[in-house]
This record gives structure tokens, sequence and C-alpha cells, in this order.
């Protein structure tokens, strides 16, 4: 639990613990950052250019953290980024999985110029995780690949298809 902590305020880094152990190369192997309420672009309170912003400048921090050569960032929205889709998505279980979700992919080992139209949910970050440390797959996760394989649907990627991993 010594990792789980609060982002802080915005852009300045004598408040925000993230953006201060990214560039001092302190973060954990796998870190969740969410910014505070005004910076996260939730609708109703908050708002998109704020939030472009504010992750503009915490990738940027990332970027020039000594830790960039092995980091893989995963830059998620919701509401205001991803409410209105224009297809339906796929049924996997009783909870989706759910509206897609736009995502971008930042990192030394992102294929360069590339889209990538594989289907992926927020699962699909945990198959990433388990995939690079060797885990277990989490039960919820199976779960899941196991009730859209059932409807005889693929299940979600691990974002791999997105990346260039070298041996």
């Amino acid at each position: 639990m010594k990792h789980l902590r609060d982002g802080g305020l915005g852009d300045d880094e004598s408040t925000n613990r993230f953006l201060a152990d990214a560039r001092a190369g302190k973060l954990p192997p796998v870190t969740f950052y969410k910014p505070q309420g005004n910076l996260n672009m939730h609708a109703g309170y908050a708002d998109v250019a704020s939030g472009d912003r504010h992750s503009t400048h915490a990738v940027k921090a990332l970027r020039e953290s000594p830790q960039w050569r092995n980091m893989v960032v995963i830059v998620t929205v919701d509401e205001n980024g991803g409410w209105w889709d224009h297809v339906a998505p796929p049924k996997g279980d009783r909870w989706g999985p759910g509206m897609r979700i736009p995502a971008l992919v930042i990192s030394p080992f992102s294929k360069k110029g590339f889209v990538d139209h594989t289907m992926y949910d927020t699962g699909s970050i945990l198959r990433l995780i388990t995939r690079v440390f060797r885990l277990e797959t989490l039960d919820g996760v199976r779960q899941r690949d196991d009730a859209m394989l059932a409807r005889g649907q693929v299940p979600p990627g691990d974002l791999s298809h997105a990346l260039a991993f070298t041996s």
C-alpha cells in the first residue's frame, strides 16, 4: 500500500508526488495515476482542455524520467473522451466489456506510426501487466475472457499488438 497515494495538485511537483517521483526515477514497476478532479476531464466539473494540458505535462515528466527506457504509459479517458461511441460494444459478460474508450499507448516500445485496431477493454491493462511480469491471470480477467469465448467472440487483447518488445 505504500505506493498508493494521492497524485497531489496539478503540475506542481512540490505537491504532486507522482510527478516528483517520475522525475526522480522512483516510480514502482507498476503505477496507476489519476489526476485530481479539476484535471481528470470528468463531465460536469472538469474540462477536456485542462485535462489535456495536464496529461501532456505528466507524459513529459515520464519521458524525462531515468526510467523512461523501460516504461509503457497508457492514457485512458472516460466520459468526456469516450461517452459517445460510434458502434455498439461487444457483449462480454453482465458488465460488458462496456463502451470503448480512447487510449494512447506511449512508450519507447510503441510501434511507430501504428494504429491498433485490436479490441481491448480496461482489463487489457491488467492482461499486459500479468504478461510482462509473468504473473498468473487474475480470476476476473479470466472470467471475462471465458465469457467472450462462450459467446463465440475473441477475448480482449493485452495491448501487446501496439508494442514491439525485443528479447
